[in-house]
This record gives structure tokens, sequence and C-alpha cells, in this order.
């Protein structure tokens, strides 16, 4: 089998890879800015059901700083490049997203090259895809990018498009060899292992804490963390990967009235306290006068982004669970990990 570097391992997304990577026979390096958290990682592991023993290391590395990266890349065969900051709410400047991102990313992927690694496979975002533009009817697609010029485009957006750009870029002026594929998932929910929450799953956990009065105007597509990964190990080693971008999503997207309703129907008296009626936008205005997340969404209010699959099915038969069965995993993952105040351990 393989030796697979996965930057980010003690975040949602890299720790799911990391424990598919594990099941699959696989040797796993990871990246991890504190190296105490070595002992977390080994923990959720474990808690998931899976002791690595030696069939996983750690090397320090921060994505803002060269050190560590050639040691975490040297021997590896392929790299899955999770990591990349996400703010908790609007940065002052939106360079302190846009230039960790990119300038992270480079440093990974030269790190890669001089190692003599195959492949990298690159999680991005829909981030990087489907904002900027004029509402529209379509659904999105691989061949669509973040148009930077538009009108509201986050921060953060900026950020994931820049990064994924500048990956390419180095591909095809430097790669000497090396190849890129990138995942571009939409709202990550899912199971947790860990109780650090990622913004998709805080918003599962603000409907069913009572913390959200209503239903913000908010539409959005979600995937299994479990599928994000799975898409990630498909990208890695299927021939069909080399040189393309695979939009990660279950099936349509959702109003947040809809997840609303799949936490009623399915929760049982956890979900006591989901809202199921709307939020006027002129209130969600209000509210985000004193919530840096809320103020996140505002220019999303009321945009309808439909995006398809149909790439990622037809290449790599990637099968995703339904929406509906990632939203339900999150709910009850939150109540399993005692993070809703007065939430029974059962669903």
């Amino acid at each position: 089998m393989s030796v697979v570097l996965v930057t980010g391992g003690s975040g949602f997304i890299g720790s799911q890879c990391i424990l598919q990577l594990l099941s699959a026979g696989h040797r796993v390096r990871t990246t991890v800015r504190n190296p105490q958290r070595e002992g977390d990682v080994r923990a959720l592991l474990k808690q998931a059901g899976t002791d690595p023993e030696d069939r996983l290391s750690f090397v320090a590395a921060d994505l803002q700083y060269d050190p560590g990266w050639s040691e975490a890349a040297a021997g590896c065969d392929y790299v899955l490049h999770v990591a990349s900051p996400f703010p908790p709410g609007i940065p002052k400047n939106e360079d302190e997203l846009i230039i960790p991102a990119r300038d992270g990313t480079l440093r990974v992927l030269r790190a890669a090259r001089d190692a003599g690694v195959k492949r990298v496979v690159m999680t991005s975002s829909f981030a990087a895809i489907g904002y900027g533009h004029e509402q529209r009817t379509m659904p999105y697609d691989e061949t669509d990018w973040t148009n930077l010029d538009g009108t509201d485009v986050s921060a953060y957006a900026k950020s994931k498009t820049l990064a994924e750009r500048a990956a390419w870029d180095f591909i095809a002026r430097e790669g000497k060899g090396l190849e890129l594929c990138v995942v571009n998932p939409v709202a990550v929910f899912g199971p947790l292992l860990t109780s650090d929450m990622s913004p998709s799953i805080l918003l599962i956990q603000r409907l069913m804490s009572g913390s959200l009065p209503a239903c913000p105007r908010l539409y959005f597509g979600v995937v299994d963390v479990r599928d994000v990964a799975d898409l990630h190990l498909r990208a890695m080693t299927h021939a069909a990967a080399k040189g393309e971008r695979f939009l990660a999503i279950a099936d349509n997207i959702l109003s947040m009235q809809d997840v609303a309703m799949v936490l009623r129907n399915r929760m049982g008296t956890n979900a006591r306290k989901v809202p199921t009626r709307q939020l006027p936008d002129w209130l969600m205005r209000v509210v985000a006068l004193f919530d840096p997340a809320a103020r996140l969404i505002l220019p999303e209010l009321g945009k309808k982004k439909g995006a398809t699959n149909e790439k990622a099915r037809r290449l790599l038969q990637w099968a995703p669970r339904s929406s509906e069965e990632a939203i339900v995993a999150t709910a009850q993952s939150l109540v399993e990990l005692g993070l809703l105040k007065g939430a029974a351990a059962s669903a």
C-alpha cells in the first residue's frame, strides 16, 4: 500500500480522510500545527474503531511557514491537501485568509514536487465555483469559476478561488510531472469525530440548541464528510482524475427550512427546539450586527445555487449518501458528543 500525507489531519475532513486511508491499508503521515494535537487525533481514531499503531505518523507544519513541509512530503506517494483556514467571522483584511490559503497551497505543492510525489488531491470548495455570478437556473459544474469581480464575493470565496487558481498555475508552470486533481465540496455535514465544529456543523448545532429563532432564507448544497473523504481517495489513484476538478454534492440544494424539517422529522425530542418558520431578511441583518457568523451569510440570502455531481459519478463511480442522511448523522453525533444543552443521548 501507499504512503499518503494528509495536511490538517485534526480537522473535520482531514480526520475522516485519515480514517478511510488507514481502513484501506495505507500508511498515513499527517501535519498538525500544534504537536500536542497528536494525542487528540489518535484518540478520536480509536474512538471511531481504528487503532493506527505505527501506520500513522505526525509532522508539525504550518501553512504560513516553510519549516516542516519537506519532511512531511518525503517518501510519500500521494498528498491529500485538506488544510485551509476558515474564518470565525469576517476578517478585518481579506488578505488574512487569502495569503495563508494561496501561499500554503504553494508550499505543499513545492514540497510534493521536490519529494517526487505522484499526485496531490486538493480540497477546494464550491466557493471557488459558484460566487460572484448573476442568479441563474442552470446548475454549476466543474467548468465554472467564481467571478472575483462580482458583487458580494466574500474573503473566504476569494481565498478558495485564488488558492485553487494558484495550484493549477503551479502545476502548469513548475509541476515537473506532479499530478493534481481538486475536490470542490458544498456544505459538508456528517458525523463528527471530534468536538471541534466546522461552520456547517455549527449551523445544525444552532438549529437544535434553539439559538436560532427562525430559519434564514438560505439555500445550499449538502454532502456527507464520509463521501467527501471517499471522493478524495478515489481521485488519489484513479487514472481519470488526473488534472480534473470534482464537485462534491449529494443531491438537490436545500433551504434552511428543509434542513429544519429533516431534523424535526428524524431526531424526535432532540429536535424540539428546532425552528421551522422563516426568518425575515431584515431581521437577519439585525442579528448580523451582533453575530459575525450571521454576517458571513448575508450576501447569500435568497440565492439558489444548484450544482451537479454527474462528473464524479461518471468518472469515479462516486455514489454519495443522501442529504437527509448527512444531516441526521450530524445531529446524532452532536447529541452523542454532548454538544447540545439538555439533549438526551439517543435519537
